[in-house]
């Protein structure tokens, strides 16, 4: 029997973006400034309009999605929800596998949901350029298209081992009109500091983004734009999650495990904050965050004030963290490279409303590999990890009898990422546990965060 597909209708694209602040049984922590107290939303002016400062801290629980950034969702927005019955007939599980695929995005992953809001929001209030970073290109592809679309200018700081390791996602950026740099650069006080400290370093996302913050800061034209992390970047992702929810009604049915890749968390977040309501009003859902092993910052990291950049340009932010000068190893998953992660994610961890769990590389490749040869979708590596999740458990169901219904979001298509598989097939590829003692010493100067 062939995989089922569940549709929705342009009509049926949400209308408002579903905010998880207004829900939090604690108060979501503030973020502080450089002498420890909180920062108010002037604070941030200088890197973000008005309307995304006030998302950032709004607790209200619905926010008005504008038309313009509908039309554009429109593109590909409903994005369709499959049952994996391939998946499920060779695994030989009991269990209902549904994924949500937002590889069927122009840019080939879920980051245009965020990144046509914020290329909207920008160009309403005048800004002519604005500058990002980039893990796997995902992102940066993303900014690009939007930056396109609404008449901006866009600079990406591209991570550099991803910038050697995915050259066609260079390729995507420029084509849609942006500049894109290897990170660390020479072209900023922070990408010099980091050469000269190391001339051969690979990058990270949190050195990346002080670059991209400091050129943004430099010019009065100019805006950050971010991929990932922040409250108002999770909160347009929701609509993966809104969508969802809908198509499960649609076929009376409904998740009892919801699973997530989570770098930053905004993936993880726009999937599974949605299911919280579900979860709040009595209904049995777990809710898995899925990220590297390599660079376990929700599983092994420590709930702290920390900054979300290396050069300590941004403020401090509420969040599980390894610590912002934390170099992860250069795992072909770019985007979950980051040693932070959102507050909001960070801040449900903690509550234990959250579960998370971190897989190692070799693993998540076959899990991609057995869902390719099954499903069709050659997913990318940071969706491998919802996969391997999602398989792990479907197999658990396997040794217990459980006709569970599990549900993940395949956050993106892996076709800029073949060379991976290359080293996959070759063998060239190998697990990485970062070591005990080098996180310890990561985390030593980190600030806890009080919720008393």
């Amino acid at each position: 029997m062939g995989d089922v597909k569940i549709l929705l209708d342009e009509s049926e694209i949400p209308k408002q973006w579903y905010n998880v602040a207004a829900d939090l049984p604690v108060p979501l922590p503030p973020p502080l400034g450089p002498d420890g107290n909180p920062i108010g939303p002037e604070a941030l002016t200088p890197l973000f309009p008005m309307a995304l400062i006030e998302q950032e801290v709004s607790t209200e629980r619905w926010i008005p999605i504008p038309e313009p950034v509908r039309d554009i969702y429109r593109m590909w927005r409903p994005s369709p929800m499959f049952r994996a019955r391939q998946l499920e007939q060779a695994l030989g599980t009991p269990a209902k596998i549904y994924y949500k695929y937002e590889g069927v995005s122009p840019a080939g992953s879920h980051k245009p949901n965020t990144a046509v809001a914020q290329a909207y929001y920008n160009q309403k209030e005048g800004c002519r350029r604005l500058t990002t970073e980039t893990g796997a290109g995902q992102w940066g592809s993303s900014i690009a298209l939007a930056g396109a679309m609404f008449g901006l200018t866009v600079r990406v700081y591209m991570v550099k081992v991803s910038y050697q390791q995915k050259p066609f996602r260079r390729s995507m950026m420029e084509t849609w009109g942006a500049e894109v740099f290897a990170s660390p650069t020479n072209m900023t006080q922070s990408g010099r500091a980091a050469l000269a400290l190391d001339p051969n370093t690979p990058g990270s996302l949190g050195l990346a983004i002080s670059e991209a913050v400091e050129d943004a800061a430099s010019r009065e034209d100019t805006h950050y734009a971010l991929g990932s992390v922040l409250n108002h970047v999770v909160l347009h992702q929701t609509v993966i999650g809104l969508e969802a929810r809908e198509q499960f009604k649609k076929i009376n049915e409904f998740p009892d495990v919801v699973i997530g890749c989570c770098g930053g968390g905004s993936n993880f977040g726009g999937t599974a904050f949605p299911f919280l309501m579900d979860k709040a009003s009595g209904k049995q859902v777990r809710l898995v965050a899925v990220e590297p092993d390599s660079c376990p910052t929700l599983t092994k990291g420590r709930y702290a004030y920390d900054h979300g950049d290396t050069a300590k340009l941004t403020p401090l932010l509420p969040m599980y963290s390894l610590g912002h000068d934390f170099i992860p190893p250069g795992i072909h998953a770019g985007g979950l490279r980051y040693h932070g992660d959102s507050p909001l994610v960070s801040h449900l961890v903690h509550l234990g409303l959250i579960e998370a769990v971190g897989v190692p590389q070799l693993a998540t490749f076959q899990a991609g590999v057995l869902f390719a040869r099954s499903e069709g979708i050659l997913p990318a590596p940071e969706a491998n990890h919802a996969v391997r999740v999602a398989i792990d458990e479907a197999l658990a169901c396997k040794q217990t009898g459980e006709a569970k219904t599990i549900f993940f979001t395949l956050s993106g298509h892996g076709h800029f990422d073949m060379a991976a598989y290359d080293r996959y097939f070759a063998g060239d590829l190998e697990d990485y546990a970062y070591p005990e003692e080098k996180i310890n010493a990561s985390l030593a100067a980190l600030r806890p965060v009080s919720l008393g």
